[in-house]
Parts: C-alpha cells; structure tokens; sequence
C-alpha cells in the first residue's frame, strides 16, 4: 500500500465538495478518478498530494517518492524548464523540505533537540541533494531529449515557449518522475495534446508500470490505462474494477439495481403506511397501528438512485444543399507568408461527416479558417451557394467575454427574450451565477456550452467545428456527439479525440508534412484496429421462452433467462423473436453496444 484516504470531508465555506471521499492506492495501480466538472476531483487530488488538507478523515502516506502532471503548464514569469522539471515534487523535494524542517529546527534553540543527530541528518541530506543535483542535470536533459527538446531549453523561460513546446515540458516531466517516484498524479494529462503524443503517453506510462491516478475525460486513455475507475459524484466516492468501458456497464447496472430497490421499498413502505392508517382508522381503541408503525421505521431505508442532468443538444439543420458541398482542387493555404498546406484535394458531398487529426502545429486549425474565409486560399476552392455554415471556434472568437452568457444569447434572439435565453442556457446545465457573470470569469467547458448554445440558434447545414469537445465532461461529450451524430447536415471537425472520431465521423483526415489526405471510415479502421464502435442504447428485455442458440453471436439461452436487446442488435435476434422463443416484458435499459462503422464511399 503506497497511499490510503479514508472518509476525507472538504468544504470551503458553505459549500460541501467532498463528503466522504476514501481510495487505497497500491504498487502498480493505475486508477482513473472519475467525475462530471465540479464534482472535486482536482480537490481530492490535492489533499492526496499533500497539497491541501482535509476538513475531517484519514490519511496514510508511506512514500515521499510522489510525482505530479498538473493540467496547465507553469508560465508564471521567471520559471525556467528547469524549475519545472525539478518541482514541486520527487525526492529532491523531499531532501530540500527535509533540510528546512532541520534548518527550524536548529533555528528554535529547542534545549531538547539532539543536535548531533540533527547535524548528522543535516550534513548527510547535503550530500544526498549535491548527488542528486548532478543526477538530475543528465536525468532532466535525457527526459527533454526524449520528447524532442534540446538541452539548450533548460534555461529558457516557459513564458517564451510556444504552447507545443510547453506541454513537451511537461511531459518530459513526466518522464523525469517516472523514474524517480513509486506514485503518479496526472490531472487532465492529455487535454492539450495530439494524438500521436497521446500514445506516446499510454505506450510510456505502461512501460514505466509505475502506480498512478489520473483525472481525464479521454475515454479511449481510460480504457487503456485505468484498471480501477473511481467516481467521485454528491461528494462521495464508489469504486468500479476494469477500465472506462468496464465502469460504464457496471454503472448502469448499479443505477439500475438502486431504482428497483428504491421503487420497492417505497411501495412497501407506503403500503404498510395505508394499512397502518386503516387499523388506526377501523380499530382505533387498539394499539395495533403503533406496532405497524414501528415496523416501518425498522425498514431499512434505499437510497434513491442519484438524477443525472443531462445536457439536451439538437443542432437545426437547415434545407440540405445539394450533393457537392465543398470542393478543392491544388488548394495551398498559407499564413504569416508561409506555406503551410499545399497540394490538398477535397471533396465532400452532403451529409458527410469529417474529422480532421494530426499533430500541433501541422495545419489543422489553418486548413478549416481557410474553409471559412478566414484566411486566403490558393487554388481552385468552391462552396455550394446554398451551403448555410455554422463555424465553431476553439477560441470561441465569436463570444464578447465582457457580456454574460445571457447578454449574449439575448443579442442573437432578442432583449426582450430573457426567459426563453435562460432555458436554452439551462438546456447546457447553465444556470445562476454561470449565467449572470461575465464570461470570461468562466471555465473552458462553460464557455464551451455557451458556444453551443450560440450555435443552436442558428439554421445551418454545413457544421466547421474546431475541437468541439475541449474542456467537457465526458456527460457533456457524449450528449454532443448524440446531437452530431443525429444532424442531418455536413460536418468537418478538428479533433484530438479519438473516441469523436470513431463514433461521429464517417470519413477521417489526416493532416501531416504539409499535406492533408482523406480517408474513408474511422481513426481505429485506417490505424488497423477493429472498424467497430462502442456506444451506449436503450435496449427492451425479453425472457427466452424455449432454450435457443444465437447463431450470430454464438451464445446459448436457456428458459427463464433474460436477455437485453439493443436497436443495433436486433436482427440478430430476430429469428428467436418471430418463433415466439422470446417475449419482449416490457422493461427498459441502457446497454453498451458494439457497432460495426459502415465504409463510406468518396463517390
């Protein structure tokens, strides 16, 4: 055991953040701590890390060899890389706050110190830290080297990096740590990176198998990396085995298990309650009806199954162009006077839907402002005339950060409008204060939802988005990729997020050395994996009637079992429907499916 919390408590002022939070961390454990924004995983982390204290409850730390990937990159004035490679933590931290304990220590004149054994302790840190120093200088070079810095970078500033520059700090810190700690904090360890980084990261980290936690919202990361997911949700924590994927069924399932158990203890509850009333009514000279009502206050009370806000998303479309909607022909696109893109060919036909990956810095973001107007474009460019663009930014340029998110849904329908503003803001789980201050006082994922918001209001049937989900929780993702999947329009993404790629886009572009080339199907099929996708159905129950076998799937049913069966999987049940082998029974659930991504033809 590395590290244990028990029934840890946090508020600041009235509000209550954690509530009771416990996790066990041990050798070898690689946990995603997981929650909607808000729910206090960052504050949970801290108070692993040391970093703050709880209110009330229990911690157990038996390492100092801790390290820690915050989610934003240190540009404060001054720090250089190689401040930030040897903070805030790992051992050498732990040797220097060992020498100031020491140093106040010695400062106090305490008459009972044993200042031999100080000094002793003292003067054999010292040559601990000298060692070290050396240690780290070849350490921390190794570790820039390895993620494709020089040594020249360990005194710049990090206020003079690009962004691309400073998350490979960041992450050569990470490599730094590794070899130096038994635990890994990582918070939000891939929101500012591509893809290939990314997997660079996973391969890394499961080489290094060192323990860690981490906070993230990139469900593929997840299922890669976690062997445990821990939920953080109304303060408490509950522990699921296996990785993203795993956490999602059994999520499911446990919500589904409370609601039956929660709706029959109310019915019986309220039963005994009518029959208690009865007696007293029909024989109120006994005292049977205070024997029953003790037996209900003896009925173990359920817990009600938490109610999860959903974000309601349907993006308008507007009447569909005609089959081309964009075409390109030895488009080059530059900025800065430098070319950037040459050569790119596009053609894209109505009701398409393309995502476009790559690495920082290789076009992306240039390829779409080009798209849009935004920037000059060489070459053979046409739009459809009747295409009708939405464009969402990732720097949400079309937002005034002085207005508050009402102001500005009220400039687009109306001042006239407030109460019709607040809903649509509400149907983004906007509400109070997130709506009555100025937007640049909120966080990244509700300036998101304020965007999409913006952009409901708008009849399109052309969607250019750049990184849609950024800053959301996973909720919020999914609920986005439902509206994209459901539009009937075009639709050409930025993304870094694999998952998007697989379940919203049906063709993918990959922007690299200049060049941006088009392929049909999804990031996984042009990588080689399975062309299937996972995602979440309503699915009917059925009991088996007479024992049968699905040929499909090549499972056995007996009598009595009950089976779940989603939209996607219907046909292969079918047969067993129509010979009366299973009986639909009315019941409903939420089901993880397999999906098979149909190949779609440039023709």
């Amino acid at each position: 055991m590395l590290l244990k919390a028990q029934s840890v408590t946090k508020a600041f002022g009235p509000i209550k953040v954690l509530t009771d939070a416990s996790l066990q961390i041990n050798e070898g454990d690689s946990i995603g701590l997981i929650g909607v924004n808000g729910a206090g995983k960052s504050t949970f982390m801290n108070i692993l890390l040391g970093a703050d204290k709880p209110d009330t409850g229990e911690l157990t730390r038996q390492t100092e060899r801790i390290g820690y990937l915050p989610q934003f990159a240190e540009t404060a004035d001054a720090v250089t890389v190689r401040d930030v490679l040897g903070r805030p933590y790992g051992h050498v931290e732990h040797i220097r706050r060992r020498m100031r304990e020491l140093d106040e220590e010695m400062a106090s004149g305490n008459p009972d110190t044993d200042w031999n054994a100080v000094t002793t302790e003292y003067a054999k840190l010292e040559g601990q830290l000298s060692k070290s120093n050396h240690d780290d200088e070849k350490t921390q070079i190794d570790a820039l080297e390895t993620v494709g810095l020089s040594a020249d970078f360990m005194d710049r500033r990090m206020d003079t990096l690009s962004g691309g520059e400073r998350t490979k700090v960041m992450l050569s810190r990470v490599v730094v740590q590794a070899k130096d700690c038994d635990l890994l904090f990582l918070d939000e360890p891939t929101s500012h990176l591509d893809i290939e980084t990314v997997e660079w990261l996973e391969d890394f980290l499961l080489d290094s198998r060192i323990a860690c936690v981490v906070i993230s919202h990139d469900r593929y990361f997840l299922d890669k990396m976690a062997t445990r997911c821990v939920e953080i949700s109304n303060g408490k924590t509950r522990e699921y085995k296996g990785n993203y994927s795993a956490f999602i069924m059994k999520k499911m399932l446990d919500l589904d298990r409370m609601e039956k158990e929660y709706r029959k203890y109310v019915n019986q509850k309220k039963k005994q309650e009518e029959i208690a009333e009865r007696l007293h009514k029909d024989q109120w000279f006994l005292t049977t009806h205070k024997t029953r009502q003790k037996l209900i206050e003896k009925m173990e009370e359920k817990e009600a199954p938490e109610k999860s806000r959903e974000i309601t998303v349907r993006i308008q479309a507007a009447p569909k162009s005609g089959k081309n909607v964009i075409t390109g022909k030895g488009l080059s696109f530059s900025q800065g006077g430098r070319v950037i893109l040459s050569d790119v060919e596009l053609d894209i036909h109505k009701g398409e839907k393309i995502g476009i990956f790559g690495a920082n810095g290789q076009g992306k973001s240039t390829l779409i402002k080009g798209i849009v107007g935004e920037i000059p474009v060489e070459g053979d460019l046409w739009v459809a005339p009747g295409a009708k663009i939405g464009y969402f930014s990732q720097n949400h340029e079309g937002l005034n950060l002085d207005l508050t998110a009402e102001e500005q849904i009220l400039q687009i329908i109306g001042k006239d409008r407030r109460g019709e503003a607040r809903k649509l803001l509400a149907r983004m789980l906007l509400f109070n204060d997130e709506v009555d201050k100025p937007m640049r006082q909120l966080s990244g994922g509700e300036r998101v939802r304020v965007a999409l918001t913006v952009l409901l209001l708008k009849e399109t049937n052309l969607l250019i988005l750049d990184e849609p989900t950024n800053y959301l929780d996973i909720p919020a993702r999914h609920a986005v990729e439902e509206a994209l999947t459901e539009y009937d329009g075009t639709i050409i993404t930025v993304t870094h997020d694999r998952y998007f790629l697989d379940t919203v886009c049906t063709k993918v572009c990959e922007v690299k050395d200049g060049h941006a080339v088009m392929h049909s199907g999804t990031y996984s099929s042009l990588r080689g994996r399975p062309n299937t996708t996972e995602i979440v159905m309503d699915a009917d129950e059925y009991r088996v009637l007479s024992p049968f076998t699905n040929w499909v799937t090549g499972r056995k049913f007996a009598k009595g079992d009950r089976v779940l069966v989603a939209p996607a999987e219907m046909k292969s049940y079918e047969w067993a429907i129509s010979q009366g082998k299973m009986k639909k029974t009315g019941g409903r659930q939420r089901k993880k499916v397999a999906v098979e991504k149909p190949e779609v033809s440039g023709e």
